[in-house]
């Protein structure tokens, strides 16, 4: 291991981000603030002190739960709703840091990629080079009928349109400003040389472009980009364009499955696995005895809106399951959840993640086994070593998902950061330079096999 693990604080500038109803608690109230500016700055400020890596802020457009009902139950409960833009907070956490990492959730169907591509690089000027991009091709047909679409895209068709988008934003930032393009010469009167300025003449199945970009290149020219797909098809997508991604694995031991499965992948298109950072989902509650922790852990559990989690899960499924027994099999749920245009990652990592999938109901694994925060309860010590496990099975980093969005990073950051600390499992201070040089440390640029080299100035091949 080249350096101590990766942690990502993952956010959404929502009521309710995964812990539905805790909110009706006097310690889920401090969710109220999830409109206020000044909340997010807290929380920034704290996350630098503990040295963590990388806020990672989420989104959705769309309603969970408008697919199957009215939307009411989402809307009654806040989960996940509202959402406010996350890019429009960015600035503002990038001014009251000087080394956090932000990367912001933006997906294909939401921004025009000229404009999007234009408006990540301002960030990245803006931040000295500390944003990323976590790439997602949307997965609620709310989200989609938004945007004027009668209903959800295929699954495979949107990694398709995603590639497209993907390629545009990457001739944007990578090709249409060439090295030493920006002169600042008083003498000859040239700001820019014109010659090194290109315009990019994409034409493709979703877009036509012109160009030249916009904005002179940032300090990392691309952002840091991170993925979350876990189908054959994202899996693909993430080899040829990621460089951060999120596993579905619940376990350490189909960690490793699902890590040699990207391996393979990334090998298959000239790059090297170390190019791409595995990242999975670590979520805990704290408590300084293990009898507390799992005290807390309970209380949160028998606090949690059972309708509203139905519900959210409904929308990132495509499965009804407000209609569905909760005593259902989770094997049988993994099954059908095949067969749609949504997430398809979630229910296979479950099954795949238990003994008997099939004697496991989807009632019982959702609100002890997965699916919610809190999945692991321990004193510092205890989740110091529940890290250790997952990075002996070659796991490159956490996203670490909190109970509360606002109001729980300082127990994270007091009392068990500095054990990790102690023991090599988390940085003790940031180390020099962009984003990406301070997660891969070669650099400010993307790697030398990535995509972005590959599609120059020509039209897309999808």
């Amino acid at each position: 291991m080249s350096r101590p693990p990766i942690y990502n604080a993952f956010l959404h500038l929502t009521p309710n981000h995964h812990s539905h109803g805790f909110w009706r608690t006097p310690e889920g109230r401090v969710q109220y603030g999830y409109k206020d500016l000044d909340p997010y700055i807290d929380v920034v400020r704290t996350l630098e002190r503990g040295r963590i890596d990388t806020l990672f802020i989420a989104d959705v457009v769309g309603v969970y739960d408008l697919d199957f009902g009215d939307g009411s139950t989402t809307i009654r409960a806040g989960s996940q709703f509202p959402e406010n833009d996350p890019i429009t907070i960015v600035s503002a956490l990038g001014h009251v840091t000087t080394d956090l990492g932000i990367a912001v959730t933006s997906n294909i169907i939401q921004d025009h990629p000229f404009s999007f591509a234009r408006r990540l690089s301002s960030l990245d000027h803006f931040t000295h080079g500390r944003v990323a991009w976590n790439i997602v091709t949307s997965y609620l047909s709310n989200g989609f009928r938004n945007y004027g679409y009668d209903t959800i895209v295929g699954h495979d068709e949107r990694y398709a349109w995603a590639q497209e988008y993907v390629d545009v934003t990457y001739k944007l930032w990578e090709h249409s400003w060439e090295d030493g393009a920006v002169l600042h010469d008083a003498e000859t009167g040239r700001f820019f040389d014109p010659d090194r300025i290109h315009t990019i003449d994409h034409e493709g199945r979703w877009y036509k472009v012109q160009g030249p970009h916009l904005v002179e290149p940032s300090p990392q020219r691309t952002p840091v980009l991170f993925q979350a797909g876990n189908s054959p098809a994202g899996r693909d997508f993430a080899a040829r364009n990621a460089e951060v991604t999120f596993l579905p694995s619940m376990s350490p031991a189909t960690a490793r499955d699902d890590i040699a499965i990207l391996d393979d992948h990334l090998r298959s298109v000239g790059r090297t696995p170390d190019a791409l950072k595995k990242i999975v989902a670590l979520s805990t509650v704290i408590g300084s005895t293990e009898e507390e922790a799992r005290r807390k852990q309970e209380y949160f559990r028998e606090n949690i809106d059972f309708e509203a989690l139905q519900a959210f899960w409904s929308g990132g499924s495509g499965i009804d399951l407000s209609a569905v027994d909760p005593d259902t099999p989770l094997a049988e749920l993994a099954r059908r959840v095949q067969l749609g245009d949504h997430v398809q990652s979630i229910f296979r990592a479950a099954a795949d993640a238990t003994d008997d999938a099939s004697a496991v109901s989807w009632r019982d694994y959702l609100l002890s086994n997965g699916l919610l925060p809190g999945k692991f309860a321990g004193t510092p010590e205890q989740i110091a070593d529940h890290v250790a496990e997952w990075v002996a099975a070659g796991a490159d980093g956490f996203n670490v998902v909190p109970i509360t969005t606002l109001g729980w990073w300082d127990e994270w950051v007091d009392h068990v950061v500095p054990v990790l600390q102690e023991r090599g499992l988390a940085q003790r201070e940031y180390a020099p330079g962009t984003l990406r040089d301070k997660i891969f440390g070669n650099g400010d640029r993307i790697d030398a096999g990535h995509r972005v080299h590959q599609v120059g100035l020509t039209p897309a091949g999808v």
